[in-house]
């Protein structure tokens, strides 16, 4: 998986999906990454900003080297939220 390129652990990543099989988590996550676009996607400032609030949304402690393997992985991702190609492609990443 080219998360694990990161450094994020796939432990870690299978925590975060079963928490989000739970449909009232799950559209918190949603709400907050509504109006989220492609430049909030490639600021760094901004992508550490929604890491951490999802992350206390799903109760998940992050350490700083944690916290920052996924801003760089969300950053290299280069993600437009608005390009079905760019989420099918994340999507059967995380299946």
């Amino acid at each position: 998986m080219s998360y694990q390129k990161y450094g994020i652990r796939p432990e870690f990543v299978e925590r975060v999906k079963a928490k989000m099989k739970n449909s009232a988590t799950k559209e918190k996550v949603k709400d907050q990454l509504s109006q989220v676009t492609k430049y909030d996607l490639r600021d760094r400032t901004k992508v550490r900003k929604l890491v951490r609030s999802i992350a206390k949304t799903l109760s998940e402690p992050l350490t700083e080297t944690q916290e920052e393997q996924i801003v760089a992985f969300v950053l290299a991702q280069k993600i437009d939220p608005n390009n079905t190609l760019h989420l099918l492609k994340l999507w059967s990443m995380f299946r």
